[in-house]
């Protein structure tokens, strides 16, 4: 009896060390993950729904407004308009080129390059010329007035200026893209240099830094996390102002597409590549956190510490 008992104790005893043993069928970044897609499902869903519902109520004209299950079910017919890099060439046959699908992949490769290429550029320098404008104040004397002067021009004044250097193609619309972002970004370097705590300074100082491992060791990363967050807020705008830029005919692209669209009154080809455009900024915007979770892995997540007050 005695025997029983104790065999029953250890059976009860070891069950919960088993369970708490047994590996759960997702682990906890998978299962924050899984949530985080199902929200934004259900966020967009519930966008869709909206949208569908006022066409359903007949609170838009399907002519004007057409919900999504019209114009994405027209994606075959839609995807034939893509083809734009060949279409107005004098001798060239329009049904000739890419098939349909491979110049949506086409157009949609051409200005997502255009984008990357000119946020580089522009985070480069950006970057670069601000830390100079603080590390040598005879450069800031002479660079900071004119970065400030010029900082406040719409990027689509320099749109002659970029076709008139530059021409049609990929250039003239990299550097609209470059000159959107570069004096913000500058400005925003100097700021945040300006902004970083004194006592790191101090205590580098006191263990004998020279200025130039203070820069490199303090300050930059010290100003790392919120570049890379004005970074990922510049890349929005970088997708606006490439649209532009193409929608006025210096190259190929989604941007040229929106505006055939314009021209010839196509409402669902309009939404499709608002669509396109969406899901890109999207993907973009992901692959940016992601890299930045990467790079700035001492920074601690702070989204979401105040929801529980």
């Amino acid at each position: 009896m005695a025997s029983d008992l104790a065999g029953a104790v250890s059976g009860a005893a070891a069950r919960p060390a088993a369970a708490a043993a047994a590996p759960t069928r997702f682990p906890p970044p998978w299962r924050a993950a899984l949530a985080r897609l199902g929200w934004t499902a259900a966020s967009i869903g519930l966008f869709v729904g909206i949208w569908e519902l006022c066409w359903a109520t007949g609170l838009s004209d399907p002519k004007l407004l057409p919900p999504p299950h019209i114009f994405l079910a027209n994606i075959p017919d839609q995807a034939r308009f893509f083809n734009t890099a060949t279409r107005w060439q004098i001798g060239i046959n329009p049904a000739d080129g890419p098939s349909p699908y491979e110049a949506v992949f086409i157009t949609i490769g051409a200005t997502s390059m255009r984008v990357f290429v000119g946020l580089a550029i522009a985070a480069v320098l950006s970057v670069s010329i601000g830390v100079l404008i603080r590390y040598f104040q005879l450069l800031e004397r002479l660079t900071l007035p004119t970065i400030t002067l010029l900082s406040p021009i719409s990027p689509i004044a320099w749109l002659p200026i970029a076709i008139f250097i530059f021409g049609i193609g990929n250039a003239p619309a990299i550097f609209m893209v470059v000159v959107a972002l570069f004096f913000h970004m500058t400005l925003s370097t100097i700021s945040q240099i300006d902004a970083v705590n004194r006592n790191y300074i101090n205590v580098a100082r006191t263990m004998g830094a020279t200025k130039r491992q203070i820069y490199a060791r303090v300050i930059i990363p010290a100003i790392l996390p919120q570049l890379l967050l004005v970074l990922r807020l510049n890349m929005f705008g970088a997708w606006m102002v490439v649209l532009v830029a193409e929608t006025t005919g210096v190259g190929f692209g989604l941007g040229q597409v929106l505006s055939m669209a314009r021209n010839t009154f196509n409402p669902s080809l309009v939404f499709f590549c608002i669509a396109l455009i969406g899901v890109l900024g999207f993907l973009t915007d992901l692959i940016l956190r992601m890299v930045q979770n990467r790079i700035l892995f001492w920074v601690p997540q702070t989204a979401g510490v105040l929801r529980g007050l």
